[in-house]
């Protein structure tokens, strides 16, 4: 296999809470030598406190308007891979960035893999309610077809070793073979 630090462009990691993206995308950026960004540590980082107070505090209006400007920021820099929120798919303006500044890959999971993931996750505030299934449930019938309309590589991260799900991935985003290497 050729040296991954020659692939060009960006990556942008999107799917549902507890698909992988974080973990995954910290693993691609090291076999890749790009540099990786989580849109929600990003806001973070900028606001000083924990997405799930930004919930709290302001809303998930005000939170989306927050994740739409760091995406838009973050999506113009190079080689870099980065994690979206779960539900930076709901509006437009995210999934043209994506789009048009890199490969979107969805990392899609099953609901028992995702609720596994989560259900001890504190700092998943759409998760905070008695029925975290249903929940899920709801979030992945409106956001998956997003997530599908957005995505150039869809690959199923359930049950899923991180390095051997990293490794089919870059086999898809691999260039062809021009053929006359030796």
């Amino acid at each position: 296999m050729p040296a991954m630090e020659n692939m060009a462009g960006n990556f942008f990691l999107v799917g549902l809470m507890g698909a992988g993206k974080t973990t995954v995308g910290r693993a691609l950026a090291r076999k890749t030598g790009k540099t990786f960004y989580d849109s929600d540590h990003e806001i973070e980082a900028r606001t000083g406190v924990r997405v799930a107070t930004i919930f709290d505090i302001e809303g998930e209006l005000r939170f989306r308007d927050r994740e739409s400007s760091v995406i838009a920021d973050l999506v113009r820099m190079d080689n870099i891979v980065l994690a979206t929120g779960g539900g930076a798919v709901l509006r437009e303006e995210n999934r043209q960035n994506l789009a048009s500044h890199g490969t979107v890959i969805y990392l899609r999971a099953g609901i028992d893999d995702l609720l596994a993931r989560t259900q001890h996750d504190k700092n998943r505030p759409l998760l905070q309610i008695a029925n975290p299934r249903a929940k899920l449930e709801s979030l992945f019938q409106e956001r998956d077809p997003l997530y599908r309309e957005v995505a150039d590589i869809v690959i199923d991260t359930s049950q899923q070793n991180v390095n051997l799900l990293v490794c089919r991935l870059l086999d898809q985003l691999q260039p062809p073979s021009s053929g006359n290497r030796p």
